[in-house]
């Protein structure tokens, strides 16, 4: 939701503090679960003075969701335009989609729990930007498939593989143990293609090509 016109930058400060919070109290409650008068409490703001900054409710479950999806898609357009072979760039989405897990794991548990509880062309449009992604992961898939790397199998069972994969990770990770993201990256990747490629995969190989790519295209 952009800054209404007049607003100085404390406004969009304290609106992202209120988006943080609501992300914690929703997945700590659930959406549903969770009032408006317990979210305007915890940051210290009457009813009104709250929607001044939200407008609504579900505009805060709209901004959770697009604070994971559009760093997601940002990276996923990146990286599948790239140079880089197939399974170099699943590699790297793999580790960008557990960085973000572990980056902002309160949105997680409401982006995974909570996005049915959009409505309308909120959750039209939602849908839409998560199939985008899970459409990014496919193509890379086939892709690989298509130059040999793996063995052939169904697209989309091998992308509900990735996916599911990486995505239940939020249920059970601690931050602050020795599984990192990077971590998780590697170990993920080199389960699931050596699964797909039957054994055959040269996953130091694929490493190498991966740090090789991550030396040459540093911010």
């Amino acid at each position: 939701m952009p800054r209404p016109p007049g607003h100085g930058p404390g406004y969009e400060v304290k609106r992202q503090e209120i988006i943080d919070t609501a992300a914690a109290l929703f997945a700590k409650k659930g959406y549903a679960a969770t009032g408006i008068v317990e979210l305007g409490d915890t940051v210290g703001l009457a009813k009104g003075a709250l929607y001044y900054y939200i407008g609504s409710k579900e505009n805060l479950l709209v901004e959770i969701q697009e604070r994971v999806l559009d760093p997601l898609l940002v990276a996923a357009a990146r990286i599948q335009e790239s140079e880089a072979a197939p399974l170099v760039k699943l590699r790297l989405l793999s580790g960008e989609l557990l960085q973000m897990i572990f980056t902002r794991l309160d949105h997680i548990w409401v982006y995974e729990h909570d996005y049915r509880q959009l409505t309308g062309k909120n959750r039209t449009r939602m849908l839409q930007r998560r199939q985008e992604f899970e459409g990014v992961v496919r193509s890379l898939l086939t892709a690989a498939m298509d130059e040999g790397a793996i063995g052939e199998t169904d697209p989309t069972l091998a992308t509900l593989q990735f996916l599911n994969m990486h995505n239940h990770t939020y249920q059970w990770v601690k931050l602050g143990q020795d599984w990192d993201a990077e971590f998780l990256s590697k170990t993920y990747c080199a389960t699931l293609f050596n699964g797909f490629a039957q054994g055959a995969c040269d996953l130091a190989a694929l490493e190498a090509d991966v740090a090789a790519y991550r030396s040459t295209h540093a911010a």
